[in-house]
């Protein structure tokens, strides 16, 4: 018989979990009691004199932080103090406090250890691509190409009507670039659109 009994508490127990969640007293809770039949008429002045002296002190706490808040702000600007300065000053005190930490410092160590072999890398990449450069321009192939570069050249400004002259791959090139120049700026220039036609 006791074990039906127990079927319905637990039954009934567990119908009141589900449907009403257990609360914690609050603000809420308490404003629906009615404290006020259970003090004395006598209590309840006090009270409501405690509670006249404690608004009054926190106005006067308010204007008083005020008027210290204003004081402050005109010692700053006599010492010359403002807002910028103080961030910045701020950010330099963070920025050292940062760079003080052991995880900045082996960061800053692990990084710094990383760049140093990443330049390592590129110097050799770089002068690899040097050698091996220097390596194609000593080339037959290379060479076969200079000569027959040079060549055209010489031919070319014979036909236009130059001196032929000899000469290495640089001056070669920076006569070709010249005639080039020449031959483009002496060109008559034809215009894209219609308006820009000239009488």
């Amino acid at each position: 018989m006791l074990t039906p009994c127990l079927d319905e508490n637990s039954q009934e127990l567990t119908r009141l979990l589900e449907t009403d969640p257990l609360h914690e007293p609050d603000e809420e809770t308490i404003s629906h009691v009615d404290l006020s039949s259970m003090i004395s008429e006598e209590e309840r002045e006090e009270l409501k004199s405690e509670l006249v002296k404690l608004e009054d002190e926190i106005t006067t706490l308010r204007q008083v932080l005020t008027a210290k808040e204003k004081h402050l702000v005109e010692i700053k600007q006599k010492l010359g103090m403002n807002l910028m300065n103080e961030l910045k000053q701020n950010f330099s005190k963070g920025w050292h406090e940062v760079q003080t930490t052991t995880a900045y410092k082996k960061t800053h160590e692990t990084l710094s250890h990383a760049g140093q072999k990443a330049t390592a890398a590129f110097s050799n990449v770089g002068t690899a691509i040097s050698k091996k450069f220097g390596d194609m321009r000593n080339s037959p192939t290379f060479k076969s190409f200079e000569e027959r570069v040079e060549t055209t050249v010489t031919s070319l400004k014979t036909k236009v009507g130059g001196a032929p002259s000899g000469g290495n791959f640089e001056e070669v090139l920076s006569s070709t670039a010249h005639a080039s120049a020449q031959s483009a700026a002496a060109a008559p220039r034809v215009p894209e659109k219609e308006g820009e036609l000239q009488c």
